[in-house]
């Protein structure tokens, strides 16, 4: 069974539906990712948050720093995804979706 960050258990993944917010920067991102083919790539892993933002396939990373409680999975080599979880009302904030380096 999936597990919450605090390691509660998630109910049956087919009850959950998390809600995807996009920050303004991610919205930009998303028309960088559809120019660059890396659309597929990064509409895979919105798929994997909207039904359960802590499955560890494909593995994601908690970031650090001004980063600090946001969590990151590639899209490719040099993009990711970054994310944030607000789990009291069931939403998964989309910070970025170009790169994190910037």
């Amino acid at each position: 069974m999936s597990q919450r960050s605090n390691g509660e258990p998630l109910p049956n993944s087919e009850e959950v539906s998390w809600r995807l917010v996009y920050t303004k920067q991610a919205q930009k991102d998303a028309k960088k990712l559809a120019s660059s083919n890396l659309k597929e790539k990064a509409e895979e892993l919105l798929v994997v948050l909207k039904k359960n933002p802590f499955q560890n396939s494909p593995p994601y990373e908690k970031l650090v720093g001004d980063l600090s409680g946001a969590y990151s999975r590639r899209i490719n080599i040099q993009h990711r995804l970054v994310y944030e979880v607000i789990e009291s009302e069931q939403v998964v904030k989309i910070i970025r979706m170009w790169t994190h380096y910037e």
